[in-house]
């Protein structure tokens, strides 16, 4: 399967979705103009590796910073890996938050009590 390699930019995070290498990670700020055109591609690519995933997914997310429209697709994204985590496939979230940065924090317990797929909350 093809890797999705996304270099950073000002107003967008790296991401590196690669299979073969069984790495899985958002790093960065996220405020695109078009957060919805932005993570289709994510998205996308998780669908398609979801017709033949590795045993185990380790989901690394490391945001500074990221605004409404990147957040609702990332649930979008965490919502579809928790139909994924209900068909048996393995799947932790690894969320990465500054440990003086309270809200980050709270989010990530949010997405984690919405999509109830296991998580692990990272300070740094």
């Amino acid at each position: 399967m093809t890797p999705l390699r996304i270099k950073p930019l000002r107003q967008t995070p790296e991401i590196i979705l690669d299979a073969e290498e069984n790495i899985f990670s958002i790093f960065g700020k996220s405020a695109p103009e078009d957060a919805q055109e932005f993570y289709n591609s994510v998205l996308f690519w998780f669908q398609d590796y979801y017709k033949n995933p590795n045993t185990e997914t380790v989901f690394e997310i490391k945001f500074v910073y990221y605004n409404t429209s990147s957040s609702k697709m990332i649930l979008n994204i965490f919502n579809f890996l928790a139909t994924q985590y209900e068909k048996g496939h393995s799947i932790k979230i690894k969320w990465h938050y500054p440990e003086d940065d309270e809200d980050l924090l709270e989010a990530g317990q949010e997405y984690a009590e919405i999509a109830e797929i296991p998580f692990e909350f990272i300070p740094y």
